[in-house]
């Protein structure tokens, strides 16, 4: 859960605690009367009374008040004290009553301790709230906030970013835990660093060794011009030709490997283009210099969409596995399925064990 929502539930709960003992405070009807209170407070208004003090002055200074015998209304304001519920002492000289001592507890004493137990209310929820956030503060900034940048630097490195170091923060009780995670991203650096020098090496051994297979390609392409001259042999040509085109082939791989290559390809282009469907018959015919193969039928007459090089590529690559394993005659069948033309590859061998099914797609298998 987060501080912020922490936080803002911690307020909610201590604003509805001060509601509700706001409302408790305000529908209490009566509080205990401090009887000592009333007591030392009547014994020195007698004290000063007699000393020769003045009633106005004391009633305004005890909150009280005052009627004396010798007065009038006595009688009145004493009825009225005892119908109002008041707190009444007498006041006497030499044990005979002079007057009477009246506190308003119904109605000041209530609104003064009402008051009082108000504040005191407020003063106790301000300082939880404030202490609350405090803590919370200090759990956030000590406990919270290094997770929080550990999250920051995690998005970085899954994302490839190993520049953006883990900031170290004075007083921080993950500290050891932060500088680990720092040197983790250090150690990545580097390894990404030698992958990378790795690969840069790799791809320029690559473009050289394409580059120096080219010429021995072009002196067998050379020879076969000269061979195409000096015999006239058909069948010793129909060799020459197969060879020439196997060289022409093993050319434009070159010519594409060192293309990938330069521009940091991972894989190698398809452009695929109308061909004549004959194409697929002079590949077929040239795998007879590799083993036995037998057509099943002919090549729909047709245009295609194909790469002719990477399908020459692929056809070889099916014969020479059949070939190479299976040891049988190669069975080849042509047929023409809505629209497209499907090519069907047979042997006698074992086959493939099907634990190894799943690898058939799979690089170098």
């Amino acid at each position: 859960m987060k501080i912020r929502v922490i936080a803002i539930a911690y307020i909610i709960i201590l604003v509805l605690t001060g509601a509700f003992l706001y409302r408790k405070i305000e529908k209490r009807k009566g509080y205990e009367i401090d009887m000592l209170d009333l007591n030392t407070r009547a014994y020195n208004i007698t004290q000063e009374l007699s000393a020769g003090g003045a009633p106005d002055d004391l009633e305004s200074r005890y909150n009280c008040s005052i009627v004396l015998i010798s007065e009038d209304t006595y009688d009145a304001e004493n009825n009225l004290f005892i119908r109002e519920g008041y707190s009444v002492f007498d006041y006497k000289e030499a044990d005979a009553i002079c007057g009477k001592i009246a506190f308003a507890a119904r109605e000041e004493e209530y609104e003064s301790r009402r008051n009082n137990e108000k504040m005191i209310l407020l003063l106790i929820l301000s300082g939880a709230l404030l202490l609350g956030l405090g803590l919370l503060f200090v759990v956030w900034y000590l406990f919270v906030r290094p997770f929080s940048d550990l999250k920051v630097f995690a998005e970085h490195v899954s994302k490839g970013n190993l520049d953006v170091p883990l900031k170290m923060r004075k007083r921080n009780y993950f500290g050891a835990f932060t500088e680990s995670f720092d040197r983790m991203r250090e150690e990545l650096k580097r390894a990404s660093d030698r992958e990378n020098e790795a690969n840069r090496s790799k791809k320029e051994l690559v473009a050289e060794l394409s580059h120096d297979i080219k010429t021995p390609v072009a002196t067998i392409k050379a020879t076969c011009e000269v061979m195409e001259v000096k015999y006239k042999d058909p069948d010793v040509l129909e060799k020459v030709e197969v060879i020439k085109s196997k060289a022409n082939s093993v050319d434009q791989l070159i010519d594409n490997m060192f293309k990938a290559t330069l521009e940091d390809l991972e894989e190698l282009k398809v452009e695929p283009a109308e061909e004549s469907s004959r194409i697929l018959s002079d590949m077929v015919s040239e795998l007879r210099f590799y083993g036995n193969v037998e057509t099943k039928s002919e090549v729909p007459e047709c245009l295609i969409l194909a790469d002719k090089l990477r399908l020459e590529q692929v056809i070889d690559n099916i014969a020479g596995n059949s070939f190479k394993y299976a040891g049988t005659p190669l069975e080849i069948e042509f047929s023409s399925q809505e629209g497209e033309v499907h090519v069907l590859f047979m042997d006698r061998g074992p086959g493939v064990p099907e634990e190894e099914i799943s690898l058939l797609t799979s690089k170098f298998y």
